[in-house]
């Protein structure tokens, strides 16, 4: 019987043991043109005893930007800081993926350069706010992509995952989930097109699978995963035909071989059993546990084989040595939320390590 702290090879990457750090958005790319810091280098490599480290959501583009101070992988500079990320975990022994996230049509014009402003496979606005310069603003009408313009923003995957690669990083996970661009493709109220990117089945899972492709054939399939979250309405996203959708794209992307699928749980554990059933490769789950965070109970998803790997968020937030605190049974830190998003070290890098 497998554990949480039995090593795993991941598609020819060889990882400690079986529990991944989730990805989560930190606002603190402070560095020049939105790169990392040594204090994000530092940050990460307080938490290599991951097995899998997923790294906060990163820009592919310019205009796949949602959020202040959140850090690209479309620049030299944004390069070069996260090679100071990625030698910094890996002289503590680590694995980390960078994820890669268009945030599509949550977004402000503000925040992005010239004329540039959010965009999604439809003109329909999300329901919602997002923090500014200048503080909360609603969220806008974004731009429907041409199919030239969609054609370029799956260019600016591949290329994002090679700038990775030269980064260092061990591989991309591609973000399908919480409401981004990705995301807003799958779903029925974001994409209202009719032409062969919307409409059926077929039309909203081609986007995900053309990413997903586009991504394997830069880098590998082997050093590419994607995150999923069936059922999910974060920021006002829709489906229809949960199920039935999620089957058919699993279909579509299976063939690819890549190195993992990662699904945030928000529609059950019966549809999680299923798509696990499915899936031939390596299946990562974030458990659904909502409004708790996911805790050591989660460690027998792995034992039962419900998940081949387990990822964990608000406590890694907290808890650098997570795997060691879950291996002893805690005790676990509490995370200051109040100072999850942007500031300085204080709530990022600052969380004492077991014993100490």
């Amino acid at each position: 019987m497998a554990t949480a702290f039995d090593a795993y090879d991941l598609g020819g990457t060889k990882l400690s043991n079986r529990i991944a750090m989730s990805p989560m958005t930190r606002n603190r790319a402070f560095g020049p043109g939105l790169s990392p810091t040594e204090l994000n280098a530092e940050y990460y490599a307080q938490r290599a005893g991951a097995g899998l480290i997923i790294t906060e959501g990163t820009q592919p583009a310019e205009g796949g930007q949602g959020y202040l101070n959140t850090p690209g992988l479309h620049s030299d500079e944004q390069i070069a800081g996260w090679r100071t990320v990625t030698d910094a975990v890996h002289a503590n022994g680590g694995v980390i993926f960078a994820q890669l996230m268009h945030t599509g049509r949550i977004g402000h014009p503000s925040m992005l350069p010239g004329e540039l402003g959010p965009v999604a496979p439809s003109a329909v606005p999300a329901a919602g706010q997002v923090f500014t310069h200048d503080g909360l603003q609603d969220l806008v009408t974004p731009k429907e992509l041409t199919e030239a313009e969609i054609a370029e923003v799956i260019a600016g995957f591949a290329a994002a995952a090679r700038n990775a690669i030269a980064a260092g990083f061990d591989g991309v996970e591609i973000h399908g989930a919480n409401g981004y661009l990705v995301h807003q493709f799958l779903s029925t109220n974001a994409n209202r097109r009719t032409d062969g990117w919307g409409g059926d089945i077929e039309g909203r899972t081609r986007f995900a699978t053309e990413v997903a492709t586009a991504v394997a054939e830069a880098v590998g399939a082997n050093r590419v995963g994607i995150r999923l979250s069936p059922g999910n309405t974060y920021n006002d996203i829709a489906e229809e035909s949960v199920e039935e959708l999620y089957t058919a794209l699993l279909a579509r992307l299976a063939p690819l071989n890549l190195a993992y699928l990662h699904i945030a749980e928000s529609a059950g554990r019966e549809l999680t059993t299923k798509l696990r059933a499915q899936w031939p490769g390596t299946f990562v789950l974030n458990p659904g546990t909502y409004p708790n965070p996911t805790g050591p109970d989660a460690l027998a998803l792995i034992e039962d084989g419900t998940a081949d790997l387990v990822s964990y968020g608000v406590l890694f937030l907290a808890n650098p040595d997570l795997p060691a605190r879950l291996r002893a049974g805690g005790p676990f830190n509490t995370p200051d939320m109040a100072k999850a998003y942007g500031g300085d070290h204080t709530g990022y890098i600052d969380y004492p390590p077991l014993g100490a």
